[in-house]
């Protein structure tokens, strides 16, 4: 029997069919891999997860990282406001030490530096946390640092103030005026006191049915000048639009007649006050004068606060540069408002504070100019003529070759002469005199000014002219309507007008309704720069309001 005997030949044609078999098996696997799709989204899947959870980790890390770095800032903010309030009395430092440790921060404070002086104080400070990360870390970023540095100041640099207050008669009432004399002293005070000398200035304008400019300051405008009595100004419409008045114009002066009471002596109630503190006070930084000044007011007359608004923004308009220069090299203002009213766009703050507790009521002026200038036919004599102890006001009206003289409350005509005032001093005794004090120039002949001075009532100087025209002595050339009125209603729309000029000017208004009328208050709450500016108060908290508004002139502001 044969065997067959396996040959290294037949060995390796055996091992060659293995290895072909298994490279067509490998190239069947490598075939199917390649056509399997599902493996690949499954890794796709997972890198995106990866990356949404890394960029999330970013996210989480630094939202905590903001939060983190805004309350250390905010915190270090509020310490170095309060630190830097010049009403605070504790030591700087410790204050922004105490705001961290009471908001768990004191690890954190890095530093603070204060700088202060008399008027003045800066506190700076700065901080830092390093926060430990939660996902970051991942890549390398085990910590992340959030530093805070801020710097606050407070200080008052070039302030200008206008208080315009009303003197009307309602400010009687209630106490009010007291109320409100300790409330501006104070503030004024408070002002006077917060910055350098020549820093602060600070102008007065009572107003009540006019504001009286005074002899000093209205002798830089032009007035028509028909007396020396008194110096307000009836300005028209117009004068509203705008902050400033031309000093060379023609302005009105107002009469100095009475159109609410008989008088025949000086004014009871003139349209325009001659009253103690009634003149407006401008540009001062005497603490002492200014508390004076206050202490004299008094309150009588309607309400004007259209007119003292007009007067307390020409006081802050950069066009009066001129007139504080002149009253400076005259020694009626300090050296140290050289170059005031600054310009608008200065860094000074101008500011105005207007008080009201009514609402805008009539404005009386002579209606007609013949009535304002010229000698009337009135000649007056005042004096003892006869060395009896007595003194005779006589009033004597020259009406063609008459003399109409004035018995006390009746009119009489006589040629020889006229009867004194203190025939109602004696009755029965028949006092009567000759003419010869008119005659002989004792009597002296009265402007209009002077007779409407002496001589006016509710119908303007009803005394004299209009008793004698209205029956029939003489031709009736005096008007029954000697005077008229400006109305609440077109002294509202003023008021609106010259806050809005003094606003868009740059002038901040704060204005203070004092136990005024809805109405009043209304009008007061437009006229202020905000409604956040606009103050209603009642009795003593005035004060309160006057308090408020001297922080805010002396304003907190972050510089840094």
């Amino acid at each position: 029997m044969l065997k067959h005997v396996q040959t290294k030949t037949d060995l390796l044609d055996g091992d060659c069919r293995e290895n072909r078999n298994f490279l067509r098996q490998l190239e069947g696997r490598v075939r199917a891999f390649r056509d399997e799709e599902s493996g690949v989204l499954v890794a796709f899947g997972v890198f995106f997860i990866l990356i949404i959870l890394m960029i999330g980790g970013i996210g989480v890390d630094l939202m905590r990282f903001e939060f983190t770095r805004t309350s250390l800032q905010n915190t270090l903010d509020r310490a170095v406001l309060a630190a830097a309030d010049l009403d605070q009395s504790l030591d700087p430092q410790a204050v922004v030490e105490d705001y961290f440790a009471k908001s768990s921060m004191g690890s954190y404070l890095s530093s603070v530096t204060v700088d202060q002086g008399l008027n003045y104080k800066e506190v700076s400070a700065t901080a830092e946390i390093e926060m430990d990360t939660q996902l970051i870390h991942m890549l390398g970023i085990n910590s992340l640092k959030a530093p805070a540095a801020g710097t606050a100041a407070e200080s008052v640099d070039g302030v200008e103030i206008s208080l315009v207050l009303d003197m009307s008669g309602s400010m009687g009432s209630n106490n009010r005026l007291s109320n409100l004399k300790v409330a501006a002293k104070d503030f004024v005070t408070t002002m006077i006191n917060s910055g350098p000398v020549g820093d602060v200035s600070i102008s007065i304008v009572p107003y009540a049915t006019q504001v009286n400019a005074g002899e000093l300051l209205s002798s830089y405008f032009n007035l028509t000048g028909e007396h020396d009595f008194s110096y307000c100004v009836n300005f028209s419409s117009s004068d509203y639009n705008s902050t400033s008045v031309s000093t060379s114009a023609s302005l009105q002066q107002t009469g100095p007649f009475d159109p609410w009471y008989q008088v025949e002596t000086n004014l009871r109630l003139p349209v325009c006050p001659e009253r103690a503190s009634s003149d407006i006070m401008a540009y001062s930084l005497s603490e002492s004068a200014l508390h004076s000044y206050i202490e004299g007011f008094s309150a009588n007359g309607n309400t004007s606060t259209d007119i003292g608004v007009k007067w307390g923004t020409l006081l802050l308009d950069p066009a009066m540069q001129p007139v504080v220069t002149d009253l400076i090299a005259k020694g009626d203002v300090h050296n140290g408002f050289a170059g005031r009213p600054v310009a608008y766009d200065d860094d000074a703050l101008k500011v105005m504070v207007v008080m009201s507790d009514g609402q805008n009521t009539s404005q009386y002026y002579l209606a007609s100019n013949s009535y304002r200038t010229g000698n009337t036919d009135v000649w007056f004599y005042e004096g003892d003529y006869d060395n009896d102890g007595y003194v005779e006001r006589v009033y004597t009206i020259k009406s063609g070759s008459t003399y109409y003289y004035k018995q006390a409350t009746s009119w009489s005509n006589s040629y020889n002469g006229f009867t004194s005032a203190s025939f109602i001093n004696h009755p029965g005794t028949n006092k009567y005199y000759g003419s010869k004090p008119f005659l002989d120039g004792q009597s002296k002949r009265l402007t209009f000014p002077e007779l409407f001075h002496q001589a006016s009532n509710e119908y303007v100087a009803d005394a004299l002219y209009k008793d004698i025209w209205s029956n029939s002595y003489a031709d009736q050339y005096w008007q029954y309507n000697a005077y008229n009125s400006v109305s609440g209603y077109t002294k509202d729309n003023r008021l609106d007008d010259i806050c809005t000029a003094a606003k868009n000017a740059g002038i901040i208004i704060f204005t203070i309704g004092f136990e005024a009328p809805s109405h009043g208050e209304g009008v007061l709450e437009d006229c202020a720069s905000s409604q956040a500016h606009f103050f209603d108060v009642d009795g003593i908290e005035i004060s309160d309001a006057f308090v408020s508004i001297a922080a805010s002139i002396s304003k907190l502001r972050l510089v840094q």
